[in-house]
């Protein structure tokens, strides 16, 4: 059994330990799979998600591995992991030193896993293993990321659903890609597409945007959804404003990662322009109606909004140099190539 220690698992501005383990290996002994899960207080669910999972992957007959990422359980969850890993020669375990959070555990998965597909779930029994052959089959079809939708999900219909209905057709407006389930945990990606992609707060479930920004070709088939038998829902209605800021970050980041002035300049000059129209304001009524300015809060507002646009414009200055820094200290490309053809391999 090999089980991973690792303290900064969400610190991903530089490469991870895991991710250099991960890297060490050769390609020619790189599993077809790896199927990652996050695991928080989980107990009673892990051996028979793990027979499960071990019938659905011999099925496949592809070589696969299962990381299973204790993100800080306060149970019993981390014993039966070992006790797992002890049993079976496909399983790896990571152990994080606190809750850290979904996303992170999800980066753990991704930065240790060694497959050529990557595969992350949920532990709680409510995805299916069985639904990873089918996830294979479209990809097989060419596309780069498969995302599960749980069509008929065994959820609470007003805390859990209609929430997540709501949220996922928000998500898709934003992101530009239409999907029913963003919240669905069971997806499948190439490995590539996964290669340069960051996750901070809640973003595990915008991946297939960040894939499809970078050309990724992306496709969803419904999945089976099993109610919730044992342990407990760690999922609720407090993450809804979470998701929302995160959706202004990806949008913000979509559109304006290499050009911030652009935005910041905008609501510059509409600051200006606020502080313009009230100034005129303000003399006209001073010449025409011989309203003193002491009387009117113009000149303030005026003032106001001149200095407000002033930072905007200062602070996009600063968002450019940022991001210069950023991509020139890293020899960052802002593209992505899919593909190489007549060039010699070096």
């Amino acid at each position: 059994m090999r089980v991973y220690d690792e303290e900064e698992t969400v610190k991903r501005a530089r490469p991870s330990a895991l991710a250099t383990e991960a890297r060490a290996y050769e390609a020619d002994d790189a599993p077809d799979i790896s199927v990652f899960l996050p695991v928080l207080n989980e107990e009673p669910n892990l051996r028979p998600l793990h027979e499960k999972m071990d019938a659905a992957l011999t099925a496949l007959g592809r070589s696969a591995e299962v990381i299973y990422v204790d993100d800080g359980s306060t149970d019993n969850s981390l014993n039966v992991l070992r006790e797992i890993a002890a049993q079976d020669a496909r399983v790896r375990v990571i152990s994080l030193r606190r809750n850290y959070g979904q996303t992170a555990a999800m980066s753990a998965g991704i930065d240790a896993a060694r497959g050529r597909v990557l595969i992350p779930m949920d532990a709680d029994l409510q995805n299916d293993p069985a639904d990873i052959a089918r996830l294979l089959d479209e990809l097989d079809e060419g596309f780069d990321v498969v995302s599960g939708w749980r069509k008929n999900r065994q959820d609470k219909m007003f805390t859990r659903k209609v929430p997540s209905m709501l949220a996922n057709r928000l998500i898709s407006w934003i992101g530009g890609v239409p999907l029913h389930d963003y919240g669905c945990s069971l997806k499948a990606y190439r490995r590539d597409v996964l290669v340069d992609v960051r996750l901070y707060g809640e973003m595990h479930r915008f991946i297939p945007i960040y894939a499809s920004w970078a050309g990724a070709r992306v496709t969803e088939i419904p999945v089976e959804h099993h109610a919730r038998t044992m342990g407990k829902s760690k999922y609720g209605l407090s993450r809804t404003l979470k998701v929302v800021f995160d959706l202004i970050t990806i949008k913000f980041m979509a559109s304006y990662q290499t050009k911030p002035i652009y935005v910041f300049g905008t609501f510059g000059t509409l600051a200006f322009m606020i502080s313009l129209f009230a100034g005129l304001w303000a003399v006209i009524l001073k010449l025409w109606k011989g309203v003193s300015f002491i009387l009117t809060p113009l000149p303030i507002l005026t003032i106001v909004m001149f200095a407000v646009g002033v930072q905007f414009i200062l602070m996009g200055l600063l968002a450019e140099m940022l991001v210069r820094t950023y991509h020139e200290s890293q020899a960052k490309a802002i593209y992505a190539v899919r593909e190489r053809i007549g060039f010699e391999e070096k």
